[in-house]
């Protein structure tokens, strides 16, 4: 079994990993400028040309891109290539409707699959193993971008994508599955179903599985491992980078490696913008160097994370990131899906019935995260059967799963229930310490 994906790479020193750094930093910031309107509008305002760069700490003097940026150039601004060389693209949600779309070149494709492989075969996984992809397989990166590592690395592929947890299960049986990908909340889903069935995941196969989408705690690891029988490793991946491939957990598992020779990591204050030190807890902020169709240039993740630089015992010499701890803007991410408080206000408006009064709980039961809304119905609707209420509470959820991807409980409640603020509203209770 290899122990790297591509140990020149993932082994580089760091004076050497530095000069590559440098050479294609220039190139990427060079190309960003002549093709991206807004990178040049924003370098020019700042009076600063791509020449300017000189060395890699001058990374800093260049603006941030946000993710408000990708939404107002939506959809193809941040292209840097013809239409025609674009291969395909994948999108997360947006607030509006409109979603951030990520374009890719068959090259950057390639690239995207090397830095899975590598994940991959960090996990433990090779060309012997069946590797079963639990993942939306659409628009979102996750399914696909380990659909493409995985060929890479020449495994065979079950692209069962997410849900019907029983066929899951059979399948897992049936073709012997020894590795899988999925969220945490799912793999946790799986597992109760799988005790429901009355089968033991520990008798099967599996023995690893590549867990992430959202935030997990070492906890939540500890009872997938132990109720799947397998070794659970943590992966880190954005949409506006390319997908999963980000970063990724080694045998170690005390820290996840950055593909470095694809991205340059940062870590910022995250209300001054000042780069922080090694080690000191802060913003991630990313900055691709090897992208063709969409370079994104001190893109501010919104997570907290912190750096680190040693020696690891994998041999691996890329600097680590510690598991991100959370967020810094109000984004919720429950079952893998990024949700907005806006984007379900914008949804819940789409029905006449209602008042524009809501209140969001977001709930855990076990260890999993749900989201509840409570929304007041008009007075007519009240005073009309309970029946019709019930019928409103389920096309509202159906309304909600359907455009935002995930199941989430809706209570209408009587007019004027909800308590009404002079100030600030707050729209959204988090009740999972309760």
């Amino acid at each position: 079994m290899k122990e790297y994906w591509d140990k020149k790479l993932e082994t580089m020193p760091l004076k050497e990993l530095e000069k590559f750094q440098l050479d294609h930093l220039k190139k990427t910031i060079q190309k960003a400028y002549e093709k991206i309107p807004f990178y040049q509008d924003k370098f020019d305002e700042i009076g600063i040309r791509p020449k300017d760069i000189k060395k890699l700490s001058d990374l800093a003097k260049l603006p941030f891109t946000q993710k408000t940026d990708l939404r107002d150039y939506y959809p193809s601004g941040f292209l840097a290539v013809q239409m025609n060389k674009v291969s395909k693209i994948h999108a997360s949600s947006g607030t509006t409707g409109k979603p951030i779309v990520s374009f890719y070149t068959p090259t950057d494709i390639d690239k995207w699959a090397e830095c899975v492989a590598r994940k991959m075969v960090a996990a433990g996984i090779s060309s012997d193993d069946v590797f079963q992809i639990a993942l939306g397989m659409g628009l979102f990166t996750g399914g696909l971008g380990y659909y493409h590592g995985a060929l890479k690395v020449g495994a065979m592929i079950v692209p069962t994508a997410t849900g019907q947890t029983e066929r899951q299960i059979m399948l897992m049986q049936d073709f012997q599955t020894t590795a899988f990908t999925s969220t945490p909340s799912y793999a946790i889903t799986i597992a109760e179903r799988a005790k429901e069935m009355g089968i033991s995941l520990n008798k099967l196969h599996l023995r690893v599985g590549i867990i992430g989408a959202e935030p997990f705690s070492d906890e939540m690891r500890k009872e997938i491992e132990v109720k799947m029988g397998i070794k659970a490793f943590d992966g880190y991946g954005l949409t506006e980078l390319c997908g999963p491939g980000v970063a990724y957990e080694c045998q170690e598992q005390n820290g996840l490696h950055i593909n470095e020779d694809h991205f340059i990591p940062e870590i910022i204050d995250p209300s001054s913008g000042q780069v922080l030190p090694l080690g000191t807890i802060g913003e991630l902020v990313l900055t691709s160097i090897q992208r063709e169709a969409m370079p994104m240039i001190r893109f501010r993740t919104r997570d907290i994370t912190s750096l680190r630089r040693e020696k690891c015992e994998c041999g691996r010499t890329l600097i680590k990131m510690t598991r991100v701890q959370g967020r810094t803007d109000d984004m919720l991410i429950i079952g893998g899906v990024n949700v907005f408080p806006s984007q379900i206000e914008s949804l819940l408006f789409d029905f006449k019935e209602i008042e524009p009064q809501y209140i969001i709980y977001i709930r855990k039961k076990g260890h999993l995260d749900s989201l509840h809304v409570d929304v007041e119905a008009k007075q007519e609707l009240y005073e009309g059967s309970s029946e019709k209420i019930i019928e409103l509470e389920n096309r509202i959820s159906n309304h909600l799963r359907e455009m935002i991807g995930i199941s989430i409980k809706v209570r209408l409640l009587p007019p004027k229930s909800i308590a009404r603020s002079e100030g600030k509203v707050k729209r959204v209770i988090d009740e999972r310490s309760k």
